[in-house]
């Protein structure tokens, strides 16, 4: 990984944009699982295929989010930096609390993992991914994460909605390909740069 705060940071934000696209996606899978096997009361009509179904989902939305659970508290910190410095007018209500419910779930999420460290160096040297034992409790720290993960999904565009407001409140800056706005000295008449917007 780069080290480079600024660029870090940018790869975070696309980790995180990835994210929430992937999980909406595993969500509408399930919704539209949930819908053909079950009845009209929400009751499965096999239990056993639902719940294996249900440990899929949990699964797949925890792999897409650990590409940015890592560096979550970072990107909180910074929205969290960004928002206090973004004048009151382009600030939505909202966003402090759901940066607050964003940290929660992130503190839920370290123990929920901690505690599956703990008990994977606690299962026998026989259980092994792919082994009853080693799957359901690996499965049982994905269930327990799931609601977490579902707050990151919901809230997590807020992250890029501050960061997106902060930029727009940073001057410009002459960038490659970008004239600068400041008066440039007299030239030679020549063909100008595009802008890009």
């Amino acid at each position: 990984m780069t080290t480079d705060p600024t660029a870090t940071h940018r790869l975070l934000l696309d980790q995180l944009a990835a994210f929430i696209e992937e999980s909406e996606q595993i969500l509408a899978d399930w919704d539209a699982y949930s819908d053909q096997h079950s009845d009209l009361d929400g009751w499965p009509h096999d239990e056993t295929a639902y719940g294996l179904r249900a440990s899929h989902r949990d699964a797949d939305t925890w792999c897409s989010f650990n590409r940015v659970r890592h560096g979550a508290k970072a990107l909180l910190a910074t929205a969290g930096a960004q928002l206090h410095k973004l004048p009151a007018s382009r600030v939505q209500s909202r966003w402090a609390w759901q940066l607050s419910t964003l940290d929660d779930a992130l503190d839920q999420l370290a123990a929920l993992q901690e505690q599956w460290l703990q008990t994977r160096e606690a299962l026998p040297p026989s259980a092994v991914p792919g082994t009853e034992v080693y799957d359901d409790a690996l499965a049982e720290r994905n269930a327990e994460a799931w609601a977490y993960l579902n707050e990151w999904s919901l809230h997590g565009q807020t992250v890029l909605g501050i960061h997106a407001a902060a930029q727009d409140e940073v001057p410009s800056r002459t960038t490659p390909g970008v004239p600068s706005r400041a008066p440039a000295a007299p030239v030679q008449p020549s063909k100008a740069p595009g802008v890009r917007r």
